[in-house]
């Protein structure tokens, strides 16, 4: 016990709002039956935090990130129009995450069979960080609606970098930059250039090719196999990285992971789903897949292989699949099934 101790490794616990507290326990007991890779420090975020810290993301959470630099988190709350801003932007801004990474596999073959993709997202900045104001005119305060998009070329350098290192350690061997510099030729024009630059010093080693965005939209439906890894700005990769999950069996099926230069978040990347939150219903896949990638993170590949692959012999030999994928499983169930197949590997 005093061995296995000292091989955990420190991390922030955030189970989230919704189905997030029953995800996050699933993981938490699959990964026990992988040895307790972890040794975590639970905080809260999103409406949990208000209700417990009266904050959406509290001091304590932000301190525990900052001291372990390495978290996973549940699904987030955040009320779309009036509110408070996303708890996951601010997570986002306040360690700099500005990798996103979202693989996405079929695992259970249905209308598109083996699919095998990578988007890697600009998370800092454009026009997905809403810098947005009103300009009043007459008696309407709000008369005019504006939004201001920001790249800049250390940025898109930054992330351009990002993807073809990580193209060269996954042994992936083509990049796709995703833009739309026929029209926000300026702000997305540079995206573009900046990766044109950075794919010079990868010649041989990694091809690069560019498609407009709406064309990458239809193209991923029509032949998504034509692509092996996507590169976006914030905005179109928010948008492509859901269409990508759609393709494998929806936002269930497919993790999320935002790195920073010295810091990482995992993440499930559907909603708290409130609808069905208490019910034991909830598809845990997603932040499973994500502890897969955070394992990898921390140099511990060998157990995501297991894990991964217990979630494929559940799902495909045993036949164990929650609701969303068609089955009558409960979370607690699907978990239990995953554990028997990790114990038995």
């Amino acid at each position: 016990m005093e061995s296995q101790m000292r091989h955990q490794i420190p991390a922030t616990l955030i189970p989230g709002d919704g189905i997030g507290p029953e995800v996050v326990a699933a993981t938490v007991q699959i990964l026990d039956a992988l040895g307790s890779p972890f040794i975590w420090d639970v905080q809260q975020a999103g409406v949990a935090g208000v209700t417990h810290c009266g904050d959406p993301l509290p001091e304590a959470t932000l301190a525990s990130v900052r001291k372990n630099k390495l978290a996973l988190k549940g699904p987030l709350t955040t009320p779309i129009g009036e509110g408070f801003r996303s708890s996951n932007v601010r997570l986002r801004e306040e360690f700099q995450l500005f990798g996103n990474v979202r693989p996405v596999r079929t695992i259970i073959p249905g209308r598109y069979d083996k699919v095998d993709l990578v988007l890697v997202r600009e998370n800092l900045g454009g026009f997905y960080v809403a810098h947005e104001y009103y300009v009043p005119v007459g008696d309407d305060p709000r008369a005019v609606a504006v939004a201001t998009g920001v790249n800049t070329r250390d940025a898109c350098t930054r992330i351009a970098k990002f993807a073809f290192e990580y193209a060269v350690k996954h042994e992936r061997k083509k990049i796709t930059v995703v833009h739309k510099a026929n029209i926000l030729k300026v702000l997305t024009g540079l995206f573009l250039e900046a990766a044109r630059d950075v794919a010079r010093e990868y010649e041989g080693r990694v091809e690069m090719n560019d498609v407009i965005v709406d064309a990458c939209a239809m193209q991923l439906v029509m032949n998504p196999w034509q692509f092996d890894m996507l590169v976006c700005t914030n905005l179109f990769g928010d948008i492509l990285s859901d269409q990508l999950a759609g393709l494998v069996g929806g936002l269930g099926m497919a993790p999320g992971a935002n790195h920073g230069t010295d810091t990482a978040i995992f993440e499930a990347v559907h909603g708290s789903a409130p609808d069905i939150a208490g019910k034991g219903v909830a598809n845990p896949i997603s932040i499973l897949l994500a502890s897969g990638l955070m394992l990898d993170h921390v140099g511990k590949s060998d157990l995501a292989v297991r894990l991964r692959t217990a979630i494929t012999e559940v799902l495909n030999t045993d036949q164990i699949r929650t609701r969303d994928l068609k089955g009558t499983a409960s979370t607690r169930e699907f978990a239990d099934a995953v554990v028997r197949r990790i114990e038995n590997s």
